[in-house]
């Protein structure tokens, strides 16, 4: 009786003094890539797509008696977009402590690149800005994006172990920056903010934005005290690496591997073991790293893993985790009206309009009768050779977007193209309207009608230059994108011009990209738009006759077009034109006198 008190004592006392929350050693192998891949889901991005955080397999940081040093490789951080976390069992009382080994390259003008993440929001963000000398000061935050930076200046391209901590009841965030280990807690912090009380600390963020330092990270631990911040504890415990908590497969995946490991305790030993339970399942005794859990689209999964000692359970750890379901579309515009994050089949061909070869994204636009969509295929999935006029049948992927710009990242390869040849003929689109309604235009081949740009010199990359109607006031931008293509560095015409390209975004402003210097079509009349070269009348017509008058009175060369470009009459006449055949709506008059074109909007009611 009295052996089996002082054991429960024992287990209790364990449970109370153990604070160690997380571990992370970034040590998931060999192969080099994103964090969030490597990591087996350990690491979720909840913002940015592009400028994935990436996992290097070796070296590791490094510094004396720091219980996570020299282990495993680390990541690096030099992008602006992509931001990941880990998350792990909330903390709601005491005092959270976070730390890392961080070695920073380069710093600007000052951001925050490592918080601990609360239901909503950040808090204890911790940020890096050049000193005005070379140097970099460090800092703290709260609730808020500001900063407050320490005095003290430090080296680039130097190993420091940062220590930050949240009070949950005070709301006082703290900064310790330290080139040694130390045991106690230094009385006086680097830096220290205060924030929002009460709050529920439930993972640890890496974060990339504009000003944000290029770094090295590695060593992350999570505790509830400074000592088990410094130390490692003695007492047995068990760690799931492998998946991250609440993450989310992709569909078709049929296995998903739950890591763990086990901290001072012999499994050797008859009686020390460890034992998964998955969801409602029987349990599966004394298993082994990695623990294979069978999955299914649409399933989801909860996981118990138990550390036995002498038969007794003395510590679980859960997570839980889904494969998602996949939504099969019969188009790209039910595509488009899907939910971001979601995963979905194209369950009809779309044609490949352009393929993007100046980055590593192999990214691809591709279009149906009614709407177009970008490929983000950063991961190279579609390995399949293929090009532009090529059909893709069955595409699978996920919906994402970035800077208002919908995308579709693939999650399989295609056995090949579903046919090719295919030619696409660009949608007319006025100034006005791909200003207005540009969404409808986003990722289509179009072309602009009639347009004057208001820059010279030559086109340059990543460049927007703004272009106006001729001869009106519409205006929209023409984006030079496309780096290696022949337009960068040609003349910009001082003529009007239809620009034909792919509709683009930009946090709301609807662009068009040229890809080629044939793409600036140069052959429209140096006449301005609606001038009275050529008169067309009755504009809006209602009846089945319309009469284009020009000063010559010659014969005239006519090709009309709906809006979506297709083309509906090709004839010549002096001066009617009938129009009986075509139903109401818009269409583009393109009309051809003497070697002088212009082109104009006609409408039927």
């Amino acid at each position: 009786m009295n052996k089996n008190y002082f054991l429960l004592v024992a287990l209790l006392i364990s449970s109370l003094s153990f604070g160690q929350v997380l571990e992370e050693n970034f040590d998931y192998g060999m192969t080099n890539g994103d964090l969030t891949a490597a990591s087996g889901g350990a690491w979720a991005q909840h913002s940015g797509t592009s400028d994935p955080v990436q996992y290097v397999a070796t070296p590791s940081l490094t510094m004396t008696g720091y219980p996570s040093s020299g282990i495993g490789g680390h990541v690096s951080v030099s992008g602006t977009s992509q931001d990941v976390n880990r998350s792990f069992s909330g903390i709601s009382s005491g005092t959270v402590y976070g730390s890392a080994l961080v070695n920073l390259s380069a710093v600007g003008s000052g951001n925050y690149f490592m918080h601990f993440n609360i239901a909503g929001g950040f808090t204890t963000r911790i940020g890096a800005r050049d000193d005005g000398s070379g140097g970099v000061q460090f800092g703290v935050g709260t609730s808020s994006s500001t900063l407050t930076y320490g005095t003290t200046s430090y080296a680039l391209n130097t190993t420091y172990l940062l220590v930050f901590s949240y009070e949950v009841s005070s709301g006082v965030s703290n900064l310790h920056v330290l080139s040694a280990v130390t045991a106690t807690e230094p009385a006086m912090p680097e830096a220290t903010n205060t924030g929002t009380t009460g709050r529920t600390i439930s993972a640890i963020a890496i974060r990339q934005s504009n000003n944000i330092p290029t770094f090295l990270i590695d060593g992350i631990r999570v505790a509830e005290s400074w000592t088990e911040i410094m130390n490692n504890s003695s007492i047995p415990s068990v760690s799931i690496v492998t998946p991250g908590d609440g993450a989310t497969f992709d569909p078709g995946t049929s296995s998903v591997d739950v890591s763990f490991t086990v901290q001072n305790l012999d499994l050797m030993v008859a009686g020390n073991q460890v034992n998964i339970t998955v969801n409602s399942d029987p349990t599966d005794t004394d298993v082994s790293s990695p623990y294979a859990v069978p999955t299914m689209n649409g399933g989801m999964y909860s996981v118990t893993v138990e550390l036995l000692e002498n038969n007794i359970v003395i510590d679980t750890k859960m997570v839980s985790f889904s494969v998602a379901s996949i939504t099969q579309v019969s188009s790209i515009t039910e595509l488009r009206n899907g939910n971001l994050g979601d995963y979905y089949e194209l369950d009809a061909e779309a044609i490949i309009s352009y393929i993007v070869t100046e980055n590593t994204r192999n990214q691809k636009y591709i279009q149906d009768s009614g709407a177009g969509i970008l490929i983000d295929d950063t991961a190279g999935t579609l390995s399949t050779t293929l090009a532009a006029g090529d059909g893709i049948f069955g595409l699978q992927g996920q919906l994402s977007q970035f800077s208002g710009v919908l995308q579709f990242v693939p999650i399989s390869n295609l056995p090949g193209a579903s046919s090719s040849g295919n030619s696409i003929t660009p949608l007319f689109v006025t100034a006005n309207e791909l200003a207005t309604n540009g969404e409808a235009y986003e990722s289509r081949l179009i072309r602009v009608l009639n347009v004057e740009f208001s820059d010279m010199g030559n086109f340059a990359d990543n460049t927007n230059y703004t272009v106006t109607t001729a001869g009106g006031s519409d205006t929209t931008v023409c984006r030079a994108s496309f780096g290696d293509e022949d337009l960068i560095g040609t003349a910009i015409p001082a003529v009007p011009v239809d620009i034909i390209g792919l509709g683009g975004e930009f946090n709301g402003s609807y662009q068009v990209l040229p890809r080629f210097s044939s793409d600036i079509d140069t052959t429209l009349s140096t006449e301005e738009f609606g001038t009275t070269e050529f008169n067309m009348y009755p504009n809006p017509a209602t009846g089945n006759i319309v009469t284009i008058a020009s000063a010559s009175n010659n014969t005239k060369d006519v090709q009309v077009y709906s809006i979506l470009g297709k083309q509906v009459i090709n004839t010549t006449i002096t001066n009617t034109l009938n129009i009986a055949d075509l139903q109401s709506g818009v269409y583009v008059v393109k009309i051809t006198d003497n070697g002088k074109s212009a082109t104009k909007k006609l409408v039927i009611k």
